[in-house]
């Protein structure tokens, strides 16, 4: 087993390629960290080395393979040559199958593209980037992490749909969704608050996707996502919770095909569809439209009825996690989000909670609330740097 392990990790999204480069110890943090954005017609790249301040730079990325491309020329521009040991991706859908890491060969490959119609906003883009990784780096070991892998040991009760048991058997169940990140979330408070992390917590991941998920004694209970990631809160383009019947009168009434029907629920609802205006929640919150508010509303009157459910499914809650980009940064929704839910014992310290503090309870509440932020590539560094010492490489 080599000494000091070079480790790339790579998330591909459905329009951007997040990266990161681990030398050594993955709980050091990457030396080298960046993205490219809106890969297509205006790809932008940012690249951050070490604490200095990001570079953002304009480039020509019309799909993921060229996005890698361009990550690595500035990349190795400043660094030099790059020859990962192992590369390290993240994989939204994992199937029944994968309740861990796995290495990528063709026969995994293949498994995962036949699960492209579970997951098809994200899964494509997920294996567009191993196959442009496994070009640049055929020496390298290619490791899958999953989103859901965290969720397959949740009691089958909460797995289950009421359809007929068949179609369980045949893969269509509750999988769970943003495993890496409540991985790590549940990491951090076992280390730095190993009195909550034995308990019963709600950690809720507010970014552009959005879920919520209830963890007792560090394994996953129940989640608001569930066969695909469209379930459960309302997200920045995504509709979340929606009735069945819907769906069959848009089908039977409005003369919309499964593509149409896709791209409505993916692209096109959510807080965007709710305020005719904007996925973003900053440009929500600082805006005066009604239609702003009433998105902002009932992203948080949804929080807070998950929240209900979550602590249900636990018969308790002892501590409660806000997370991502949302759950991160915006102290107003993190305030609206804990005023309704007092019964709980959720409340809010507006002096900690402005200053995004780690903590944002009183210390005398009854349920501890945490800022986390969240961090999928450490966990994806992390992985791999196991499956790559099990590999004997």
């Amino acid at each position: 087993m080599m000494s000091n392990p070079s480790i790339l990790t790579l998330n591909a999204g459905s329009s951007s390629l997040k990266f990161a480069l681990y030398v050594g110890d993955a709980a050091d943090g990457p030396g080298i960290r960046g993205q490219v954005d809106r890969i297509g017609d205006a790809a932008a790249i940012e690249l951050r080395f070490g604490d200095a301040a990001p570079r953002r730079d304009a480039v020509a990325a019309p799909d993921h393979t060229a996005a890698l491309a361009a990550a690595l020329g500035l990349i190795e521009a400043r660094h030099g040559r790059l020859s990962p040991d192992a590369v390290g991706h993240r994989i939204v859908h994992g199937g029944p199958s994968h309740a861990g890491p796995a290495v990528l060969n063709d026969t995994v490959i293949a498994g995962l593209e036949a699960l492209v119609p579970f997951a098809p906003l994200h899964q494509p883009h997920n294996l567009s980037g191993v196959q442009a990784a496994r070009r640049a780096f055929p020496a390298a070991l290619q490791v899958a992490c999953f989103d859901t892998s965290f969720h397959r040991a949740q009691p089958m009760l909460n797995k289950l749909f009421a359809l007929p048991y068949a179609y369980y058997e045949r893969g269509i169940c509750r999988y769970g969704f943003h495993g890496l990140s409540y991985d790590h979330i549940a990491s951090v408070l076992s280390t730095a608050f190993p009195e909550v992390a034995g308990g019963r917590v709600i950690v809720a991941h507010l970014g552009n996707g959005a879920s919520m998920c209830a963890i007792a004694n560090g394994q996953s209970v129940a989640s608001s996502m569930g066969f695909s990631a469209l379930e459960g809160l309302p997200m920045g383009t995504r509709c979340g919770q929606i009735d069945p019947g819907v769906i069959l009168y848009l089908m039977r009434e409005e003369g919309l095909d499964a593509d149409e029907i896709s791209d409505l629920l993916y692209k096109r609802s959510g807080l965007l569809g709710l305020s005719g205006m904007s996925n973003d929640m900053r440009t929500l919150q600082t805006s005066a439209d009604p239609a702003a508010k009433m998105a902002i509303a009932y992203f948080v009157a949804r929080i807070q009825r998950e929240t209900g459910a979550l602590a249900a499914s636990m018969q308790g809650l002892d501590a409660f996690v806000f997370t991502a980009g949302i759950g991160e940064h915006a102290a107003a929704l993190r305030a609206a989000v804990c005023d309704g839910l007092g019964w709980l014992g959720l409340t809010v310290d507006a002096t900690r909670n402005a200053a995004h503090a780690q903590r944002i309870s009183p210390e005398n509440g009854r349920c501890p609330v945490f800022v986390i932020p969240t961090d999928e590539e450490g966990v994806i560094a992390r992985k791999t740097r196991a499956m790559l010492a099990k590999a004997g490489r």
